[in-house]
């Protein structure tokens, strides 16, 4: 089905926000067109669940309460811009302020998923509410690692992170498996939730060029009691979007769910297990009911200069060099059990929801369920050039390290090195004219 955006640029017209192309700061916080009263209504209550504040128990607001006990930020926004990335600290000394440290120990847990730590469980959680002792700090050290010229004398200096914990109030992590996470771009989730398994699992199966595997990454559902496809987190780690909410809420906020029931205390944390709750759970199923609906019903982005001589020139390079096996350009959904609108739908997507095997200098060293330390899931670009009107930043990879998208493409290795060097290669022209394929997406 083709889409049309007619609306949307009419809007953004009347508005003032468009300048010549239709970029502007709300691109990924529309609603789908031809939503009827009802449904308008249900997406306002879930935007204002994901913009919302939350507070500590006990409060008269019952509905917003349950914060903590121990959390990371106060709201999703805060790590999903205008439902855009997040940023990576530029310096030792700054917070991180839209991304997380995730954690385990070697070893698995009952379901083949990480093992958590015992004293931090599976994430940092910097805040803690009054009473209760925060689990400390994470700071960044960016180290460069290599200087490239490229054709056309262009310099790339490519950066990773170093991890320093400080503050910690649980004792030490030296046994810890940490891995740094930027809070991705929530748009399009909808449609990828309704990509069937057999789409999955059959793209997995299909021989692929330049030694390109991919896999589906098998996941434990809590909700379900089964083991499922994965297609959300950056190994993806989580079956479905409605998991996908439940599990910020509780790992980021510190609010329980019908599927996490449990508030987010290890054994060793005494004051984090005798805090205040606001009721069990404190998400209530409406809640995660409306925050799934909005996000599932985010509008698309629209596409910028699509003729253009260089975007078109750049879309076909795209391909010759073997980015599209793994970034697909289009797939089909299949039946979605609760969103109608989402089901045999025709998306551009760019992506092909497997996890694949980037080299070991995007190695994290951390086992998600059966996607090891090299395995990435390959991330959706629609959306990606529009990355710094939403954002106002530029923060690519699962850590932030690159900073424009020629460093994102220069770290793939793996299954991903023959396409990388191929970019690596190009002349600046053809360099140029892919890099604006990717802004016009």
């Amino acid at each position: 089905m083709k889409r049309r955006y007619s609306w949307l640029l009419a809007f953004m017209l009347a508005s003032g926000a468009v300048a010549g192309d239709a970029i502007f700061a709300e691109s990924f916080t529309q609603p789908m067109p031809k939503m009827n009263d009802a449904e308008r209504e249900q997406f306002a209550r879930g935007r204002g669940l994901i913009r919302q504040s939350w507070v500590i128990a006990p409060s008269k607001d019952r509905e917003i309460a349950g914060l903590g006990p121990l959390y990371n930020r106060l709201a999703c926004i805060s790590c999903h811009p205008r439902n855009g990335r997040g940023k990576a600290p530029e310096d030792s000394e700054e917070r991180m302020f839209s991304m997380l440290v995730r954690l385990s120990v070697p070893g698995e847990n009952t379901h083949g998923g990480p093992k958590p730590h015992p004293a931090y469980g599976e994430q940092l959680n910097e805040e803690g509410i009054p009473g209760v002792p925060g689990e400390g700090r994470a700071f960044i050290q960016w180290k460069e690692v290599e200087k490239l010229i490229l054709p056309g004398e262009e310099k790339v200096s490519l950066r990773r992170p170093e991890i320093e914990f400080r503050e910690l109030a649980y004792g030490t992590l030296d046994d810890a498996l940490s891995s740094l996470r930027v809070g991705q771009q929530m748009v399009g989730m909808g449609y990828l939730d309704a990509v069937s398994a057999e789409t999955l699992e059959s793209m997995a199966n299909e021989k692929k060029p330049d030694g390109v595997k991919g896999r589906v990454n098998h996941v434990w559902n809590p909700e379900t009691q089964r083991v499922e496809t994965g297609r959300f987190g950056y190994k993806a780690n989580v079956p479905s979007l409605r998991l996908q909410i439940a599990s910020a809420f509780a790992g980021d906020l510190g609010l329980t769910s019908s599927i996490f029931p449990d508030e987010n205390c290890t054994s060793v944390q005494a004051a984090c297990k005798k805090a205040p709750s606001s009721g069990t759970p404190e998400l209530s199923e409406k809640q995660l009911n409306e925050t799934e609906f909005y996000l599932a019903h985010l509008e698309l982005p629209v596409r910028r200069n699509v003729n253009a001589p260089e975007v078109l020139r750049g879309a076909a390079e795209f391909t010759r060099i073997g980015c599209a096996t793994c970034h697909r350009q289009e797939l089909e959904t299949g039946k979605h059990p609760r969103f109608s609108r989402l089901s045999q739908q025709k998306i551009q997507p760019y992506t092909d929801l497997l996890i694949h095997d980037m080299g070991e200098g995007l190695s994290d060293g951390r086992p998600d369920f059966q996607a090891d330390g090299r395995e990435w899931r390959t991330p959706p670009l629609w959306g990606i050039g529009l990355t710094e009107a939403v954002s106002e930043s530029h923060s690519y990879l699962h850590d932030g390290r690159a900073r424009n998208l020629s460093e994102a493409i220069l770290w793939h290795g793996g299954e991903a090195k023959i396409a990388r060097d191929r970019f690596a290669g190009l002349p600046e022209k053809e360099r140029k004219a892919l890099l604006a394929f990717l802004n016009s997406l």
